[in-house]
């Protein structure tokens, strides 16, 4: 049975949404955040196996996954959730920047889930989840280092996919879409620290954004929707490489499969 679950970036949002539910379903959950503030946090909700967990930090991950295996044996999934969004035109995200959205988004998730495989290579099973978005399928204007991050985890994992066949470790993708969380707020953070706004050719746009006047976003969901989708990956036998969330997710997926490059542009200039 698969019941031990470590989820990392649960300090809010799908991480911690998924902590609640997966716990209520009777799993044995380590929820793991980046900041020791964010672990009380966790504690103090009744998840007394949350842990302090820097995706960045090589030793961090080897510490919890051993700190794992000591209290329970094994690890049978590993949710790859950690990450955040960094706004800004390419023209305007320096180099460093973007590095700073990749060592998290995609080089923690890297660096996870190679240790993980470890574990569950031992153990002749596991599931890994990687969480990409609607954003790993389709580009967005003024998301472009966000956009690459996840076209970067579409590409490892459908690598570490097809490396797996044979074996009982599943590699499986999710592809949300917009869900209420702290990530705008925290994105909206990043732009005023990493952008130079006043000298942007794009300034009147930012500070819309910053004022709370940007488009509002169709189809967004509650965080419970991707905890559900997590929970029927664990439960299933053979879950699917990947799951579609939001209706956003859909219908923008099944258009960069009909549309032209330059048609589907059109739409997407517009969003």
């Amino acid at each position: 049975m698969y019941e031990v679950v470590v989820i990392t970036g649960c300090s809010s949002g799908i991480g911690l949404e998924s902590a609640k539910y997966l716990k209520s379903k009777g799993l044995i959950v380590y929820p793991t955040a980046r900041n020791e503030a964010d672990v009380m946090m966790l504690k103090s909700l009744g998840f007394d196996r949350a842990m302090k967990l820097d995706v960045t930090d090589t030793n961090d991950i080897s510490r919890v996954i051993q700190d794992v295996l000591a209290k329970e044996g094994k690890i049978d999934v590993w949710f790859n959730n950690a990450g955040f969004g960094q706004p800004g035109m390419i023209e305007d995200i320096s180099t460093e920047v973007l590095r700073e959205q990749f060592e998290t988004n995609v080089f923690g998730l890297h660096s996870c889930t190679r240790e993980i495989l470890k574990v569950m290579r031992k153990q002749g099973y596991g599931k890994i989840i990687q969480h990409s978005s609607v954003l790993g399928l389709v580009s967005l204007k003024g998301r472009g280092a966000y956009n690459a991050s996840k076209y970067a985890i579409e590409g490892l994992s459908d690598t570490l996919r097809l490396e797996l066949k044979g074996s009982d470790i599943h590699c499986v993708l999710l592809n949300t879409g917009p869900i209420t969380s702290d990530f705008r707020k925290n994105a909206l953070i990043k732009l005023q620290n990493n952008i130079d706004i006043d000298n942007s050719t794009y300034k009147d746009q930012y500070l819309l954004s910053l004022e709370g006047k940007s488009k509002r976003v169709p189809f967004n969901q509650e965080a419970i929707a991707v905890a559900r989708v997590v929970h029927e990956i664990i439960k299933a036998s053979n879950p699917k490489p990947r799951y579609y969330i939001t209706k956003a997710t859909y219908l923008l997926g099944y258009l960069k499969r009909i549309l032209s490059t330059r048609v589907l542009d059109k739409i997407l200039d517009r969003l």
